[in-house]
């Protein structure tokens, strides 16, 4: 076997630029398209808005606003401005800000300097604008490369920053801002920073209550169980509700202000504190999954120089407060404990409906403990020759722990289909989970079932979400299922499952249809597959004269090598988002419930059109 050579020649020096565009993943996570709201492209937004927010923090400028239309992105704070001779520094060069000096930022969202150069790094155009004390500073950049250096004038314009960025599409394929995450984004900002107002695209987002306002437009107030418990300290907000018919554990974590999506130290810290004050306050050594079932709540804390797992500042790694303060676990106990045993004495009324909810909790695992052993067992047996699940090797112990963010399960039915999405994968990141038929229609059903049904069992294991959803194995679940009747029934169903069970999958982005193409038109030098009628009249007119045009009916008659293009990095996906204007229990009765009038209008005035596209 012939011997690599390992000289001189062989080591190389990227500078500050090249390295982020050649390793992207490092510096914001995923890529993608912008379909799931962990994608770079939301990553790069927040790394702007992240300096604007220190701003505010600072005390400097109490609007923000932002403009995206088509692929350019906006930003315009009114803080104090970047120091007119660091612009480019602060922009291109790794290891600077100003955030290293903790006078200026003492609980900052970041502290290592990387953000705004990973913006610039990998944006086909990025322009930043300084003005303060009267003068003004631009630069403009292609790829990192620096092509305008202005100097600095007078200005009339009020003090503040602006950048102008456009995500390179060689990176970001086929990407497009989806106007949801970014509302999303935006409203977590205000939440977490009363007094700010975040302008976008002329939409005003503004909060006086904090984390009550983002429990209050995330479920409606006839899901709570009782109203919104509100607590506050120096560099701690909490609030907490439970769900009246929601399974599982919710939670909304936040460090300096930063989204912890992952969560880390402080939420497993708060998990835990709740169980202790509840236990304590009742007497009684309720069991920790009893006192949790249902409930929805979020955290936010300020720490000195806080420690995240990744770049990306999804989970946080800090134990300590910093300064004199206690740990984080400590710190968030010691809280807990106090205000959340105040407020229940204070209010006995709440109290009496937790410890109902507790008992109700319990009643239904003592009655479930039987079946969720066996089912476990079936599981189990079931995964060790299964074909129902076919993992990736993420999950396989061979690849990294920052993969996750990358790995898919796509949930299809039938044999070829199943055989066609697992040939053609990529058995690093993507896991296919195959269905026997249709899936139980679960509207109204209770827990049990979960366990009873062998497909929602096995399902629910692969995932690893039968008590929370923190330790999901697949960041994103992909419905792939045929674009005919059948196969859009099964997509409800599915989603169903999910809105009865987990509905915080949904919430919190994870869930999407899988798109495929229609039409295939090609003739002996180019093929273009095809998503819609527009596009194959598009593709027609493209590939004169007269080419060969094929009509696909199923995701079992597309040939393994010609899927791979539609799972690979040009997968579209939709992903299925809630309507905050209709509570969970109001959906699910009108898609799965009796019979309705109203139902059957809907689907003759909105699905008619989606089956005369499916049809012959």
């Amino acid at each position: 076997m012939a011997q690599t050579q390992y000289t001189e020649e062989n080591i190389r020096s990227l500078d500050w630029k090249e390295h982020i565009r050649m390793r992207p993943g490092m510096y914001i996570g995923k890529l993608g398209d912008g379909s799931s709201p962990d994608d770079g492209i939301y990553i790069l937004l927040k790394e702007v808005i992240d300096n604007c927010i220190d701003e505010f923090v600072m005390g400097a400028g109490k609007t923000i606003e932002i403009r995206i239309k088509d692929k350019e992105v906006r930003v315009r704070d009114y803080g104090r401005g970047i120091p007119l001779g660091k612009v480019v520094d602060v922009v291109s060069k790794m290891n600077t800000g100003g955030k290293y000096d903790t006078r200026a930022f003492k609980k900052s969202v970041g502290l290592n300097g990387v953000g705004t150069k990973a913006v610039n790094a990998l944006s086909a155009f990025f322009r930043v604008e300084s003005v303060r004390d009267g003068k003004m500073k631009t630069a403009e950049f292609e790829l990192g490369e620096l092509k305008v250096d202005s100097k600095i004038e007078a200005s009339a314009k009020r003090k503040g920053t602006k950048v102008i960025f456009i995500p390179d599409e060689g990176i970001f394929k086929h990407y497009k801002y989806r106007n949801e995450y970014v509302a999303k984004m935006l409203k977590n900002y205000v939440y977490l920073n009363p007094g700010l107002t975040i302008d976008f695209n002329g939409e005003k987002f503004h909060s006086d209550n904090g984390l009550k306002d983002l429990l209050e437009d995330n479920m409606a107030v006839e899901d709570m169980l009782y109203p919104i418990v509100h607590l506050k300290g120096d560099d701690i907000e909490v609030a907490i509700t439970h769900h009246k018919t929601q399974y599982s554990e919710e939670y909304h974590s936040f460090v300096n202000g930063q989204n912890t999506t992952q969560g880390g130290t402080h939420q497993a810290a708060f998990r835990e504190s709740i169980v202790k004050t509840i236990r304590e306050f009742y007497g009684k050594n309720y069991d920790a999954s009893d006192v949790r079932k249902s409930i929805v709540a979020a955290i936010s804390i300020k720490v000195m120089e806080p420690v995240f797992e990744s770049q990306t500042k999804t989970k946080l790694g800090s134990t300590e407060m910093g300064g004199d303060l206690p740990t984080v676990r400590t710190y968030i106990n010691d809280f807990v404990k106090t205000q959340l045993d105040n407020y229940l004495h204070k209010n006995p009324e709440v109290a009496e409906k937790i410890q109902r909810k507790i008992m109700m909790a319990e009643k239904e695992r003592k009655e479930l403990s039987g079946i969720r052993k066996l089912a476990r067992e079936r599981a189990k047996k079931a995964s060790l020759h299964n074909k129902k699940l076919r993992d990736c090797r993420v999950h396989l112990g061979d690849m990294k722990k920052e993969a996750r963010l990358e790995t898919t399960l796509f949930i299809t039915e039938g044999d070829s289909a199943s055989g066609s999405i697992t040939k053609s994968r990529n058995v690093n990141t993507q896991a296919v989970f195959s269905l026997r038929g249709k899936p139980l229609n679960s509207y109204g059903m209770s827990k049990k079932v979960v366990y009873e049904n062998e497909e929602f069992n096995l399902l629910q294991a692969a995932l690893n979400i039968e008590e929370s959803i923190e330790d999901l194995r697949y960041n994103n679940i992909v419905i792939a299922t045929d674009a005919d009747v059948d196969g859009m029934h099964i997509r409800l169903l599915l989603i169903t499952f999910f809105l009865q069970f987990f509905p915080e999958l949904i919430k919190e982005g994870h869930l999407y249809i899988l798109q495929t193409p229609l039409f295939r038109v090609r003739n002996k030098k180019e093929t273009i597959y095809c998503y819609s009628e527009e596009e194959r009249v598009n593709a027609i007119e493209k590939l004169k004269p007269k080419p060969e045009i094929t009509r696909f009916k199923g995701l079992g008659e597309i040939s393994p090598d010609e899927f791979q293009h539609f799972i690979g990095d040009d997968m579209r996906l939709d992903p299925v988002m809630l309507d905050k204007a209709m509570s969970i229990e109001e959906l699910l009765k009108f898609y799965m419930g009796k019979n309705t009038p109203d139902r059957q209008e809907f689907i003759i005035n909105n699905l008619k059109v989606e089956l005369d596209k499916v049809e012959d």
